[in-house]
């Protein structure tokens, strides 16, 4: 049952200058400032609000809401608020905001603790120091396939841009093959048809001097996959006794990996040591939510504690010396896990989504709540603002080029790079060798 909002704090607010800080609850998820007659961005469809938001929450209208972390810049010159969860890795409250004539009235449905600063961006930093995260190690550089191949990479299309990285003389550490390598879903070890060896990739590779990274899905199985056929006792169950519904993507109902299942769990950990003894070192996990979904699994613990337990397998699975990126992912349940972290939802090669949602991929959304975000690079892990993209194609390149440089996260390139003219391997090789990060 949920737990009823109880009352935080009355605050006086200048409506006209007032702003509120709302913070999202996973990667995708909206996050940002938005003066008191805004209306903040809200999932258009029932299947975005599981995929891109905290499932299970809906929000009144006229009401402000973050996940465990909500600030308000008064706007008469008082210092700004923060209420904030005092364990995120165990408990997330959402904390409302609502304003009456020119009061806000805060309310919580769990415990929060208050902190106080002269910005936004300054409170929220000043909490996320307080947790003693350990610095985040630098990020290498990367390309990635997904932006201009998708789905549909070939094995072929990953030795072209590795030649052409030589050719053009750019400082990619890590050659990343992102989703499209595998059978399904799930089925991690399993090939497609477009792929001849992953061992053979990495292999490639590491002969060029650079390092090998590969994609995956870890929580998430297609029910049509080969997992689900042969161990449906593996998946995650609804209160109804059938598979939990993880929303909708690749065409497909999607299912729940059950990593409290000692034999899910024997599996999972088997697909990380394979790739990481096929030479694969650099690590993007993705669509994590489905990890933190409300279930019925194979063991008692509560939501929070499978997802940090699920993702605790695959580090000890890879080593500490690999490098794990986040994405998708619980942003407050995931302190202290991950090197880096997607802060943002997906760019893409167009400014905005179709739909006004703001959990789409398109560069306002990306550069909205990567920018909002600011605060946790460096503190908690490297932020990931998502890849960058200079070929001609891509609508307004150059804005999205600043975003990413201005961000000193993560740098990764997500073209075909033979694809690239003058301007873009320019701006592709100073951004992977700048100094920047």
């Amino acid at each position: 049952m949920p737990h009823p909002f109880t009352p935080v704090a009355t605050v006086p607010v200048d409506r006209a200058g007032a702003r509120v800080h709302e913070e999202g609850w996973q990667s995708w998820s909206p996050s940002g400032a938005y003066a008191l007659d805004e209306r903040p961005y809200r999932p258009t469809n029932d299947n975005w609000a599981t995929v891109c938001y905290r499932p299970g929450v809906t929000v009144p209208e006229g009401a402000f809401q973050g996940e465990g972390l909500l600030a308000l810049a008064p706007g008469d010159g008082s210092p700004v608020r923060l209420w904030a969860a005092p364990e995120p890795s165990k408990e997330v409250p959402s904390i409302r905001l609502t304003v009456d004539g020119d009061t806000a009235v805060v309310t919580a449905d769990g415990p929060v603790k208050e902190w106080t600063g002269a910005t936004v961006q300054a409170v929220l930093g000043d909490w996320a120091a307080a947790f003693g995260v350990r610095a985040p190690r630098p990020a290498p550089t990367v390309w990635c396939s997904w932006y201009e191949y998708f789905t549909q990479v070939t094995e072929d299309d990953i030795h072209e841009n590795l030649r052409a990285m030589d050719t053009l003389d750019l400082p990619v550490d890590v050659v990343q093959i992102d989703d499209g390598y595998q059978k399904a879903l799930g089925d991690w070890l399993t090939l497609s048809g477009r792929f001849r060896s992953r061992r053979g990739i990495a292999d490639a590779i590491r002969a060029r001097g650079r390092r090998a990274g590969i994609w995956t899905a870890p929580f998430l199985v297609d029910p049509a996959s080969d997992l689900a056929a042969e161990h449906p006792d593996w998946l995650v169950k609804d209160l109804d006794g059938g598979f939990l519904h993880a929303g909708r993507n690749w065409g497909h109902d999607l299912s729940v990996l059950d990593t409290t299942h000692p034999e899910a769990a024997a599996y999972l950990t088997d697909v990380f040591r394979t790739l990481r003894a096929e030479g694969y070192d650099y690590f993007k996990v993705d669509f994590l939510y489905a990890g933190a979904l409300e279930g019925v699994r194979h063991s008692d613990a509560d939501p929070l504690t499978a997802y940090r337990q699920g993702i605790e397998l695959i580090r000890e699975a890879i080593g500490e010396d690999a490098y794990l990126l986040g994405c998708g992912a619980p942003i407050l349940p995931s302190i202290g896990l991950f090197d880096a972290m997607r802060v943002s939802p997906d760019t893409a090669p167009h400014r905005r989504p179709e739909a006004d949602d703001y959990s789409q991929p398109g560069q306002d959304p990306a550069e909205f709540t990567g920018a909002a975000r600011q605060w946790q690079h460096g503190r908690f892990w490297v932020n990931d603002p998502d890849c960058l993209m200079a070929r001609p194609a891509v609508e307004t390149r150059e804005r999205w080029a600043a975003h990413v440089e201005a961000t000193g996260g993560l740098m990764a390139s997500s073209d075909r790079l033979l694809s690239l003219d003058r301007w873009g391997v320019e701006t592709t090789r100073r951004l992977l060798g700048g100094d920047a990060r």
